[in-house]
């Protein structure tokens, strides 16, 4: 059963209030958690649960449940719930969760090809608990449709429960059978595909639009980039005392005189942009290291670059490199909890990844060269020491597959290229977007998400006099994150003038969203939206 700690947070149970809470909430999640597992996971044929590793499937079970807290109380909410009458439904929503047949059917949600649960067994327990009423507004329906959504997910980010969960995987647990990995390209292609073809905007619009047309595929616009082998723009252009500091931090390497600071920065301004596929494409670049602002599109950049791969046709996919994405913060979130101690492993077994290859075989492969191998988010490993052993992994990486093609992304403030451009890496910027680029994707938005012929011409229309009227709105607008975030504000209302209003309602798009309690090791604390405001109020 989920941690009550988890749970009180979900419901932003205040510490006064949890201290009366946790002990009723503990005893009752105590007499549930024995058979748990087992009634959660019904759907399983024989006694499979008792073969099948807990942790995985405890993990799962947490993480499922979780969701159907939060969208529990998001229904209550909608129906005008206020925070005390929300809290009285805690212990009528966990004696819900504890029924078997309610664990079975939130369980079935795990089954790979499940398109529905059964929400009618969902309505008819909370009657026959003879539980708090609910409100007439509360939606069963959009709840399991919503709970559904969350548990694919859950399903489809862990390889781990995934592996497991597969039908040819249980009849060889039921065999007593180890599975292993296999190096099946089909599977690789499918898992590009499903993890990185959606254009994932969850974490920017809570108001439950459906982009269901988004693809990444689609609306990718290529920025240009000019190399930056000694010269960064973004940090040498800062002021002097900001360099300072970062100095200070190690966050920057020492500094230029101003005879070697202009020769470099003419240089770099010298140069004619080039499109950063052209770059990245170029056989000449073999090592190249993309740098770029946040939301600037880096991580954006490699996901197009392995959907190019994967909707190739298989014929075709054979005259091109096989791509391997490592998001580094899954890589270094994996070696710190001993899943992994280097990159073929965690292919081989690392949680996260989009599909696992046997390290064998991975090895052999990479000795031939036919891969490109990308690293994103370099700046997404916080710990300064953890990203120099980082560094280190990935220059050891290209001595061991000398082949291969590389590519590492990272923010450019904070990254120090001297070791990467010791080990022949070559560095380029990433551009803000042109104004015809920008033109380019307010069309190609508009056109993929409205229906309606007039009110697509009316809203795409009013994005582009909101960005062409206002130099503070327009020179963000070069942001492919800002952006997006303008088209998505754009749909209500007409978009603020100045930058300061428009970094307010963008602030509140993104926070409503965060998930930081998932980070903290205190689960006691509950962090809300003026909470992580001032957060972001002290950082800056």
């Amino acid at each position: 059963m989920i941690v009550v700690d988890d749970l009180l947070v979900v419901w932003g149970v205040t510490q006064a209030a949890g201290l009366v809470l946790r002990p009723i909430l503990k005893e009752l999640v105590r007499d549930a958690a024995k058979d748990y597992v087992k009634d959660f996971f019904k759907s399983l044929p024989g006694d499979l649960v008792k073969r099948l590793s807990k942790e995985p499937l405890q993990k799962a079970i947490d993480k499922a449940l979780k969701e159907f807290f939060k969208l529990s109380k998001q229904e209550l909410e909608n129906a005008g719930y206020d925070e005390e009458q929300l809290h009285q439904y805690i212990k009528p929503f966990l004696l819900l969760t504890k029924n078997k047949d309610v664990a079975a059917v939130l369980g079935s949600a795990f089954e790979k090809d499940r398109k529905a649960i059964d929400i009618k067994t969902l309505a008819a327990t909370w009657e026959l608990l003879d539980l708090l009423p609910l409100p007439d507004e509360f939606d069963w329906e959009f709840l399991a449709k919503g709970y559904l959504r969350q548990v694919k997910s859950i399903r489809k980010e862990d390889e781990e429960l995934r592996k497991i969960l597969d039908s040819e995987n249980l009849e060889a647990i039921a065999a007593g059978v180890e599975v292993q990995p296999n190096f099946d390209l089909e599977k690789h292609q499918e898992g590009i595909l499903e993890q990185y073809g959606n254009l994932n905007l969850e974490s920017l619009d809570s108001s439950g639009y459906a982009y269901n047309e988004l693809k990444l595929w689609n609306v990718f616009i290529p920025q240009n980039v000019r190399e930056c082998q000694e010269y960064l723009p973004r940090v040498l252009e800062i002021p002097k005392e900001h360099q300072r500091r970062l100095r200070e931090m190690g966050d920057l390497e020492p500094e230029l005189s101003v005879e070697e600071l202009e020769k470099y920065r003419q240089t770099y301004f010298q140069q004619s942009p080039r499109s950063v596929l052209e770059a990245v494409k170029d056989p000449s670049f073999k090592y190249l290291v993309i740098l770029g602002d946040p939301g600037s599109g880096k991580s954006t950049l490699l996901q197009y670059l392995a959907l190019e791969w994967a909707n190739l046709s298989p014929k075709d996919r054979s005259l091109h490199p096989i791509p391997l994405l490592i998001e580094l913060r899954r890589y270094i979130r994996n070696r710190e909890e001993g899943q992994c101690k280097d990159f073929l492993e965690f292919f081989h077994k690392g949680s996260g990844i989009v599909c696992r290859l046997p390290q064998q075989e991975l090895h052999q492969r990479l000795e031939s060269g036919n891969f490109l191998v990308m690293f994103d988010g370099l700046d997404e490993v916080f710990d300064r020491g953890r990203r120099e052993e980082v560094i280190t992994d990935i220059h050891r990486f290209t001595n061991d597959y000398p082949q291969l093609r590389v590519i590492v992304t990272s923010r450019v403030v904070g990254y120090k290229a001297q070791k990467l451009r010791d080990a022949e890496f070559r560095h380029f910027m990433l551009e803000d977007l042109e104004p015809k680029q920008i033109d380019n994707f307010i069309q190609i938005w508009h056109d993929l998400t409205y229906q309606d012929e007039a009110d697509k011409i009316k809203k795409r229309e009013r994005l582009k006099r909101s960005i062409s009227g206002s130099s503070a709105i327009g020179q963000l607008a070069g942001n492919p994150l800002l952006l997006t975030m303008m088209a998505i504000l754009n749909r209500n209302q007409e978009l603020p003038r100045d930058r300061a209003e428009l970094y307010n309602q963008a602030s509140k798009l993104l926070l409503h969203q965060w998930d930081v309690e998932r980070s903290l090791q205190d689960r006691k604390i509950t962090i809300d939206y003026r909470d992580k405001q001032e957060i972001l109020r002290r950082v800056a």
